[in-house]
């Protein structure tokens, strides 16, 4: 389970006794839909919370994790084994103490892996990364207008891949999409760069894998391994937003991730700025994207010089690094762009952080005065969130179609190489609306 998504909740077989939160506002209760906590869903969190704690501390002991989790030892013992026999963890040595019994350390499994695809307009990066967030290897394919060429290369990729690390054990695919995804159908919903829409790019590839599939949106993607990574601990409300082809937002709140209704939140590089300005894939006109993506800033530079050949974006952040003037001066009002959207961001939802992720923050040392003073200068009222650049720009959305594939396939559920599986609870699942 991904650190920081977790109920917040003191479960049973806990010594740890919580002060009640004080909380603004009115905490609702929707009497629709609400359902009172059994002790299956108790456990379900302490074994989340448990696996969190193993991943974070690793080796640890178990009456190391009874003291970190404030949990009985007797229900560690239990958790543990459990999280043993299903292959998420290992013992390792035995440790002896100045006193008492000899522990035995546990960590996460090193045999167990995950397909993780971040799929672009133009191609998609397959990677396989273990449960600690190590990527261990990763190909790049081609991808166009066709979904159906897509996943025939993509299928052949994973294939390769599979061969290559025969002795893991992969638990499903996650796949960061540059669109929103359906949360009920798992639908490609709109993906205006892509151009897939309504494809069920879930069910193509897991009739052919026989594992689970899991989609998300690019900042979704993103802003999930940071809460994978621990990078978020400690923060309350915070927007991401994803600059690439387009440019998109992903919301978090109250410990979860927002979806909105049809999991549309989040796509503000589509709100108009500008309704002169130029058209954007979505259709509309002056669209936030349409000044700030990394493709209008390559865009720029190929008119502003057309006698030089440019493949991509990494290649004009390279220019600029090395004082291309034309590179420098595309890349200052593209910060100056994205500085003043941030707007957007600050006056409706006021997040105390926001994050940038892309390959944009690679420069970042070069852009980030410009956009923090375009954001200083649009404050409403008070002092601007923190901003700072998410982790690694390269392997950010990697890293977050991983952990959204196992947020997923590990919370209320078992491996699916467990021959006692539990039941999904689709309705503990469902999406922050």
């Amino acid at each position: 389970m991904i650190a920081g998504m977790k109920k917040q909740v003191v479960a049973q077989g806990s010594s740890l006794s919580s002060p009640i939160e004080r909380i603004r506002g009115v905490r609702r209760i929707d009497r629709t839909t609400a359902s009172l906590a059994t002790s299956d869903l108790a456990r379900e969190i302490n074994r989340d919370i448990v696996l969190e704690f193993i991943r974070f501390n690793q080796p640890v002991s178990r009456v190391n994790l009874a003291r970190l989790s404030g949990l009985q030892p007797s229900t560690i013992s239990a958790i543990v084994d459990s999280l043993l026999q299903e292959g998420w963890v290992k013992e390792g040595e035995i440790v002896r103490g100045s006193r008492g019994r000899p522990s035995t350390m546990v960590s996460i499994s090193d045999d167990v892996a995950i397909f993780a695809i971040d799929l672009r307009p133009d191609r998609a990066i397959v990677a396989v990364i273990d449960l600690t967030g190590r990527l261990l290897a990763q190909e790049t394919v081609p991808v166009g207008a066709r979904p159906e060429t897509a996943v025939k290369r993509l299928l052949l990729c994973i294939g390769r891949l599979r061969e290559r690390f025969a002795a893991m054990r992969f638990e499903g695919v996650g796949i960061s999409v540059p669109g929103r995804v359906d949360p009920a159908t798992q639908r490609i919903l709109m993906a205006p760069n892509l151009k897939w829409h309504n494809y069920d790019l879930k069910g193509a590839l897991e009739e052919k894998l026989k594992l689970q599939v899991e989609l998300d949106n690019d900042a979704n993607a993103c802003l999930a391994s940071e809460l994978w990574h621990g990078s978020l601990d400690g923060i309350g409300s915070a927007v991401l937003v994803a600059v690439g082809e387009g440019v998109g937002a992903s919301i978090f709140s109250g410990g979860q991730l927002v979806y909105g209704f049809n999991g549309l939140a989040g796509e503000i590089g589509h709100v108009p700025i500008d309704p002169e300005g130029p058209r954007c894939g979505c259709g509309q006109r002056g669209c936030w994207e349409v000044f700030a993506s990394s493709r209008t800033a390559l865009e720029r530079y190929r008119k502003m010089a057309p006698e030089e050949e440019i493949a991509d974006i990494e290649e004009l952040l390279t220019r600029a690094r090395e004082g291309d003037k034309a590179a420098v001066k595309v890349l200052a009002d593209q910060a100056t762009a994205l500085g003043r959207g941030l707007r957007l961001i600050t006056a409706v939802l006021a997040p105390e952080l926001i994050l940038i992720a892309g390959e944009l923050t690679s420069v970042w040392p070069m852009i980030e005065g410009r956009v923090r003073k375009e954001l200083a200068a649009r404050m409403l009222a008070g002092k601007p969130p923190r901003l700072t650049p998410a982790g690694d720009a390269r392997s950010a959305r990697l890293s977050g179609a991983a952990a959204i594939l196992l947020h997923r396939h590990t919370y209320f559920h078992r491996s699916t190489h467990d021959g006692k599986a539990l039941p999904a609870r689709e309705a503990s699942m469902a999406p922050r609306q």
